[in-house]
């Protein structure tokens, strides 16, 4: 010790004293750990404390208890008197004088110990407590570069969750060490009102039980750490924790799910709702997708996938003569861009430009093993809206559920107001003389509806620069693709 310089000195005693610091808050803590204990004595005069009196008697029995617990704190915090007064003179004396601190330290830990009965030296590292839980995430997705952080781009909807959970301070270790997975990865814009995700997170029940909501008891879910509000209040305001459930420890977010369901949403204009109805309903059943996807043929070797429900709904939302549709698939597992591929086949059937009989040619992977080049339909309007688990019921305290409502409402007040503004200047631009709502629907009726490539409907259906898929340049089959990655990993050993 006598070797090492001032600042090294100064540096070991500051990291000792915050250790300390962060020990005594951990164990403040265990005051809403205990109370949880108390629930479960069998002591009738506990038995008929309410919860708030529980607390106030949990409180003064805490004082004055002769346990583990305020002795730690006791020692605590004496050992943190010792290290400020001591810290203190090394910072303003020599080595020798911070030597000598050290060594006063020493010997009043150890008087701590010989009278508590423990073995001389410093007190043993506790875990926090924790416990595995799901968490319900709503995001909307047009800033974001996708929800997962492997995109190497920023920002992610995932590197904002774990940003805002080291600022809360609910992370137990890292994200490697936390049993972390997800239920989906969304793409680019993508947005979300039902993305699950699990983790280990600190709680505030050292035994945290039960490994569903049915299991908790009303005393525990009400000592428990509200993750939905501490979550809300750091993360941004596209990003939102809607409930929270605990798991077991064996549940994984995207192997545990039973299916996924996506809406996209789209405006009518003359696309042919029949056609595309007709032609969705082929999408039911279990087929190989891998003409509707793209392909990963270094990580994916099954396009098989089971579609449970494709429907074509009319919403409620209408602008001046149009109307606001949404197409809504429900399957166990999709691949990636499947979505957004099947949607843009169903436009070009809607637009008169491709007979729903397509749907056979591309899922027969046998007649067509080469996917078609085509455009997918854009991100934006896609939405993941629930993941379906069995026996998950997400928590919301009445206070964050409060929040979260007062906040959606205010973002729903602020796109309309924008909406309107857009408005205003489209109005700006109708020629003068006529009322305003007639004026307004003429000029939308009139205008050309753009399909989701960027070209107007009336051209495409015209046939102008609109080449049939099956006709189409094709990209490498899955077996082309394999071969290649087999003859690039070969040249690479050689």
């Amino acid at each position: 010790m006598a070797g090492f310089g001032g600042l090294d000195l100064v540096t070991g005693l500051q990291a000792q004293l915050d250790y300390f610091r962060d020990r005594v808050e951990e164990l403040e803590r265990e005051n809403k750990r205990l109370l949880f204990r108390l629930s479960k004595c069998q002591c009738s005069e506990v038995d008929v404390l309410s919860p708030t009196d529980a607390c106030i008697a949990f409180q003064g029995g805490f004082k004055e208890s002769k346990g583990d617990e305020i002795r730690n704190i006791e020692n605590l915090e004496a050992v943190l008197g010792c290290l400020s007064d001591n810290f203190t003179a090394s910072s303003n004396n020599s080595v020798k004088n911070g030597h000598m601190a050290i060594t006063g330290f020493g010997e009043k830990l150890m008087l701590m110990n010989s009278e508590t009965g423990e073995e001389p030296g410093l007190q043993k590292i506790h875990h926090p407590a924790r416990r595995y839980v799901a968490l319900k995430i709503m995001y909307f997705g047009q800033r974001f570069y996708g929800f997962a952080s492997e995109a190497q781009m920023d920002p992610t909807i995932e590197s904002e969750i774990f940003k805002a959970l080291e600022r809360t301070k609910l992370m137990v270790g890292t994200k490697e060490s936390s049993g972390y997975s997800r239920c989906g990865r969304t793409d680019k814009g993508v947005s979300s009102s039902g993305q699950v995700i699990s983790l280990y997170l600190r709680s505030n029940l050292k035994d945290a039980g039960g490994n569903t909501v049915n299991q908790m008891s009303t005393l525990e879910q009400k000592c428990e750490i509200d993750y939905v509000r501490v979550l809300n209040r750091v993360l941004p305001g596209d990003i939102r924790v809607v409930g929270w459930c605990p798991v077991p420890t064996d549940f994984h977010s995207r192997f545990s799910c039973l299916s996924r369901e996506y809406r996209y949403l789209f405006w009518k204009g003359n696309l042919d709702i029949l056609a595309m109805k007709q032609a969705a309903g082929k999408f039911i059943g279990e087929y190989d997708f891998r003409n509707f996807c793209k392909m990963d043929a270094a990580n994916v070797n099954n396009y098989r996938r089971k579609i449970t429900f494709f429907d074509i709904s009319l919403s409620k939302k209408r602008y001046a003569d149009d109307e606001l549709w949404a197409m809504t698939v429900r399957g166990s597992a999709f691949l990636w861009h499947q979505v957004r591929c099947m949607v843009a086949v169903l436009f070009m059937i809607g637009q008169g430009l491709e007979s729903p009989d397509v749907i056979n040619a591309l899922l027969d992977t046998i007649k067509t093993p080469r996917k078609p080049q085509y455009n997918m339909a854009p991100e934006a309007p896609l939405i993941l809206r629930f993941c379906e688990f069995e026996n998950l019921e997400f928590i919301c305290s009445p206070d964050a559920n409060r929040a979260l409502h007062e906040h959606l409402k205010s973002e729903v007040q602020r796109y309309i107001l924008q909406a309107a503004i857009f408005d205003e200047a489209l109005n700006c631009l109708l020629p003068p003389g006529t009322h305003e709502s007639l004026q307004f629907g003429a000029y939308f009726a009139s205008s050309r509806i753009m399909d989701s490539t960027g070209e107007s409907s009336e051209s495409l259906r015209k046939g102008k620069g609109h080449m049939p898929l099956l006709l189409r340049v094709t990209e490498p089959s899955y077996e082309e693709r394999r071969n290649k990655l087999c003859l690039k990993a070969t040249r690479k050993r050689h």
